[in-house]
């Protein structure tokens, strides 16, 4: 059975460590790193939702935007308000700044998807990454109860949620070199990323 599922693009966050420049805007290989996700997600999903506190911005793209629902600054404001948003009952997340997000990836979460299952997180040797993982309207409630208490991380959020971890043998089988999970915080990120197109790494760049 097909289950329906949103796209998710989150772009909230203050971006200190980027001198306050929109990370979504910066160039990898000739093309901006929201061009490249919104590529990605077009290919998925029917329904593309972008979350941000900078709605215009983003005008000249064509997404559903929508701003945070509560008025704390996290990772876990932003999967809130996306799943508020979402018409479907599950909802795939990811970060503004991962410039190498691959498609196949995202296809074997999506494949993982369980109506007895609220989150499908993937997980390597170097931990959870809650920002490229799929999450039920189930979470919904739990999320707004921690950001109601200011409780603002996302493994307490959900930790009485049925979890689906796919495992890094898995993932590394469409995505060898986890770049899917390369983010651009700083201006070194930046030039890493510029070098990672440019030595021809096993990536196959989005272009």
């Amino acid at each position: 059975m097909t289950i329906s599922c949103t796209g998710v693009i989150l772009s909230g966050g203050l971006n200190t460590r980027f001198g306050g420049q929109n990370k979504a805007f910066s160039q990898v290989g000739g093309r901006s790193i929201i061009d490249r996700l919104i590529d990605v997600f077009a290919g998925l999903f029917d329904e593309i939702i972008l979350v941000t506190n900078h709605p215009r911005a983003f005008v000249k793209w064509d997404l559903t935007i929508v701003t945070d629902i509560f008025n704390q600054r996290s990772s876990l404001t932003g999967i809130h308000t996306g799943l508020f948003y979402a018409s479907n009952p599950y909802a795939f997340f990811s970060a503004c700044d991962t410039p190498f997000l691959k498609k196949e990836l995202v296809e074997v979460l999506i494949e993982q998807i369980d109506q007895k299952m609220d989150i499908i997180m993937p997980e390597t040797s170097a931990g959870f990454e809650p920002l490229c993982a799929i999450y039920s309207k189930r979470c919904l409630k739990p999320a707004a109860d921690h950001l109601t208490a200011n409780k603002l991380k996302i493994q307490w959020a959900f930790r009485s949620n049925r979890i689906k971890y796919i495992p890094e043998k898995v993932l590394r089988g469409v995505d060898p070199e986890l770049n899917s999970f390369f983010n651009v915080n700083t201006p070194e990120d930046l030039e890493r990323a510029e070098e990672m197109i440019a030595e021809g790494s096993k990536l196959k760049a989005q272009s």
